[in-house]
């Protein structure tokens, strides 16, 4: 279950994600969760592997609001590196990045 000391621990700046959400532990945690539910974590992959550079941006961007929103910093990190490049559509490998937003995204909902 994420509480605030398990984000505090992960390196969520839950000081600042707590004032966004009018410093309510239980809306900062339900949004936590929400957030960490949205179904373009789960389609990033599949754009990616499509090579449609356009798409996977958009979804990269929506999920850097939501993460950023939360504070969430370490899963925000790569997620924010990601969106800069394919904001620049730079064609590249983004295998190993998308791995790190998985991994990062896992370590919260394994909690």
């Amino acid at each position: 279950m994420i509480t605030i000391d398990s984000l505090k621990t992960y390196g969520a700046n839950v000081e600042e994600g707590l004032a966004r959400c009018l410093n309510k532990e239980d809306f900062y945690i339900k949004m936590v969760n929400l957030g960490l539910k949205d179904e373009r974590f789960d389609k990033l992959d599949e754009i990616l592997a499509a090579k449609d550079l356009e798409s996977a941006f958009e979804a990269c961007h929506a999920l850097k609001g939501v993460v950023g929103n939360l504070a969430l910093t370490p899963l925000y990190k790569p997620i924010n590196k990601m969106t800069e490049l394919l904001r620049a559509r730079t064609a590249m490998d983004y295998t190993e990045l998308a791995a790190e937003v998985k991994a990062q995204r896992d370590k919260l909902l394994a909690m």
